[in-house]
């Protein structure tokens, strides 16, 4: 994490309200002579001049730690944890982070104590899929009166992952490769025997959630079924009847996700990668990021 060499400080709209309270203070002094303006006057604009170096030391010794955003599909959030140390020898009180972008949200803690941290989460919408760069981070202050706020700027390499939106059909391709001994495997599916449950996987059908346990205030689970399958689903980018790449993907996407919810063996193969079959959290993860990371002018 690289901060910026300065803080920079500029004036708030409360400083040109202070400025029209400082301007009618010194015509009502000097028009009737009053030694009281006078004083209230030199006094209000002491405590703004004492005001500044206190505003840019709220933010001395205070810098961050952003972790890993967990990959998140095209529409959804994409959460960022972010924790915000406090070095110095001192409390610091009302401070915001911004992470520019459209719709990124700012968050503010009140109070961090000296030689503490406080972790917040700062949450802004997926865009395009693809690897992204979380860029500079602002932590802003005004406190204590409001009048100056004191900026200070953190540039971040870290990258984060967003993949392509799951739509289409929900049937898995009905070519699937047999087992070893040309013997069918009982497999997870759909529409038999209730099998369990398991952690929910962001992106797929909600009518499989186990609601009732949400209800209990557990949470998102979705049923698995037992059924017979005939081994590994073969998802291939080339054999979709679709033109447009990014519709190929969201196909591809939803097949991963439906797949993984079944626990089928399912390979995925791409133009230049071949993913072998397999099941399970690292596998479902590694298609999705090749779905990702596919090229923007790749062709079949």
């Amino acid at each position: 994490m690289k901060a910026g060499r300065f803080p920079l400080l500029y004036p708030t709209a409360g400083f040109a309200a202070l400025l029209f309270v400082l301007g009618a203070m010194w015509y009502a002094a000097s028009s009737q002579n009053s030694p009281a303006v006078y004083l209230l006057l030199f006094g209000l604009m002491a405590v703004f001049l004492v005001s500044i170096p206190h505003t840019l030391l709220n933010l001395a010794g205070v810098t961050i730690a952003p972790e890993s955003a967990k990959p998140s599909f095209v529409g959804e959030e994409v959460c960022l944890p972010v924790e915000i140390m406090n070095c110095s020898r001192a409390a610091r009180h009302g401070i915001e982070l911004v992470l520019p972008g459209p719709g990124s949200e700012r968050k503010r803690i009140d109070y961090i104590a000296a030689g503490k941290a406080a972790r917040v989460t700062l949450r802004f919408p997926a865009g395009q899929r693809g690897k992204h760069r979380i860029g500079t981070f602002r932590l802003t202050s005004i406190y204590p009166l409001g009048f100056v706020r004191v900026l200070k700027k953190f540039t971040s390499s870290q990258t984060y992952l967003v993949y392509p939106k799951p739509s289409g059909d929900t049937r898995l391709p009905v070519h699937r490769a047999r087992s070893p001994h040309n013997r069918p495997q009982t497999e997870l599916g759909e529409g038999d025997d209730f099998a369990g449950v398991r952690a929910y996987v962001p992106g797929e059908s909600q009518r499989h959630i186990d609601w009732r346990a949400v209800a209990r205030g557990q949470p998102l689970m979705t049923k698995q079924f037992a059924a017979e399958a005939e081994g590994s689903v073969h998802l291939d980018f080339s054999a979709l009847p679709f033109h447009g790449i990014e519709k190929r993907l969201s196909q591809l996407a939803l097949w991963v996700i439906e797949a993984e919810r079944v626990r089928r063996p399912y390979s995925l193969r791409l133009p230049n990668t071949d993913i072998p079959p397999a099941v399970g959290e690292a596998h479902f993860h590694r298609c999705l990021r090749a779905l990702s990371l596919f090229p923007e002018g790749e062709r079949a």
